[in-house]
């Protein structure tokens, strides 16, 4: 398979192995009556601080357990202010550059230090991943490629499921320089491909609308689909005689009928091929919407009017905030939705490590609200504004915002805030400022590769 090489890569391949196991010390949980608890706890996790330490921090609960990740990396298109950007004058970044890459990063385009970044990362995204776990990365054409290449390695080329067209815009942008981009990426991999199965999309008032029943069958409304098709099938070149007698010497040139002679005659005599009112139309077989009310497989093209545009999410955040726009590129609620109804159970663990302003979050309880499920989130941001408004936002979404008829309904639940403690190891011994339970799970981790706190919970049942 071909791989990406950039400058900095041999640095950055097995850094995560590197990447010191921290604590997380819970500073409070949130509660739906608003009350900030010191002493319970709770699965739901937002956590502050850099998110590769937050990632290493997690493994010994979570590696292998989680159902959903979602991430909203930077997209690093040179114009953004993040962290890792060309002009990033942050010494601590700029000394974890000189740590990890040495000298080589005096060299490294914008490029460079985003596929850096995002390496070590990815690999400990897929170690927390279920074995039937699947990953979503909102991406645009700044990185497209390079995280497709990357995500290959790390993931498995075998285990690409598909890339996402998310139609984000509604109306052209007059000031594009070429071309006005109307869409993002949203980049598809799973931990196993072969064994991943997405949920079917509930079916809409407009997709139903095609079914009706001319004939009235008494087996309900239906819809006809076309008999031909371009795919070749070696018993597909019939000839048909209509009731009305008029004979179809075969297929449309370049087609072939769907199903064989005698296949067809079965569906003719069940009532299934639909002939047109007079008999004399092209045969159409019969799909009844009754054996395909379960939903439909989902598609790859995203449209704003379903899962929301930009513009949505922005005056969704100005919403829970009173009127302030805290955060400049939120996503919208409905598409994370779309994305909880296609990858997530009911009792799924779902993670975002680029949290931002937290829309991961709001979607999760809003899904939980909606079909009384219990999905748990784990949030990650590593910059100041984690409990301003990545938390904050959570804390409005559960207790409920807006006024009069603008007024939305809490969702309930809770959540706790972390930040990232001390290191469990100094130097080759284990640190003894870190609690003596932090010790044991992570000692029960390192000698069974299996989660710490499952495992004890089944243990304390059995006995």
């Amino acid at each position: 398979m071909p791989t990406l090489e950039w400058i900095g890569k041999s640095k950055v391949i097995n850094h995560h192995q590197e990447v010191p196991f921290r604590v997380l010390e819970r500073k409070y949980s949130f509660d739906e009556n608003g009350e900030h608890s010191e002493d319970n706890g709770s699965d739901n996790m937002i956590i502050r601080g850099d998110n590769l330490e937050a990632l290493k921090a997690l493994l010994p609960r979570y590696e292998g357990r989680v159902k959903c990740i979602y991430i909203d990396p930077p997209y690093n298109t040179g114009n953004e202010g993040w962290v890792y950007n060309d002009n990033v004058n942050d010494p601590k970044i700029k000394k974890w550059l000189g740590e990890v890459v040495g000298k080589e990063g005096e060299d490294l385009t914008r490029h460079d230090k985003w596929l850096c970044m995002m390496y070590p990362r990815l690999k400990l995204l897929q170690k927390l991943l279920a074995e039937d776990g699947v990953i979503f990365i909102s991406i645009d054409d700044a990185e497209f490629y390079n995280l497709r290449s990357i995500c290959n390695e790390v993931f498995g080329e075998q285990d690409f499921i598909t890339t996402v067209i998310w139609r984000k815009n509604y109306a052209p942008k007059s000031t594009a320089k070429h071309f006005s981009e109307d869409h993002d990426y949203i980049l598809v991999f799973g931990k196993n491909a072969d064994i991943w199965v997405p949920h079917k999309m509930p079916r809409t008032e407009k997709q139903n609308k095609a079914y009706k029943n001319p004939d009235n069958d008494p087996r309900g409304l239906w819809r006809p689909n076309n008999l031909a098709a371009r795919n070749f099938y070696s018993k597909g070149t019939y000839s048909i005689t209509c009731p009305s007698g008029r004979v179809i010497d075969g297929p449309p040139a370049g087609s072939y009928w769907r199903v064989s002679e005698e296949k067809f005659h079965e569906l003719d005599q069940d009532g299934r091929i639909w002939w047109g009112k007079d008999g004399n139309n092209v045969p159409a077989p019969k799909i009844f919407l009754s054996e395909v009310s379960d939903g439909i497989v989902p598609q790859t093209l995203w449209s704003y009017e379903e899962v929301g545009h930009t513009q949505d999410a922005k005056k969704e955040i100005k919403e829970i905030f009173k009127g302030d726009t805290p955060f400049d590129t939120p996503k919208p609620v409905r598409l994370i939705e779309r994305i909880l109804q296609i990858a997530s159970d009911p009792d799924s663990i779902i993670l975002d490590s680029f949290a931002g302003s937290g829309t991961t979050a709001h979607a999760v309880l809003n899904m939980n609200k909606a079909d009384g499920g219990h999905r748990k989130f784990i949030l990650v941001e590593m910059m100041d504004y984690a409990d301003s408004i990545t938390a904050e936002r959570v804390k409005r979404v559960i207790r409920g915002y807006g006024e009069g008829k603008n007024a939305v309904e809490g969702t309930g639940g809770n959540f706790s805030f972390y930040d990232l403690g001390e290191p469990l190891l100094v130097g080759d011994c284990l640190n003894e400022a870190v609690a003596p339970e932090k010790i044991r799970e992570y000692i029960w981790f390192m000698e069974t590769k299996q989660p710490y706190a499952a495992i004890t919970s089944t243990t304390s049942r059995s006995a």
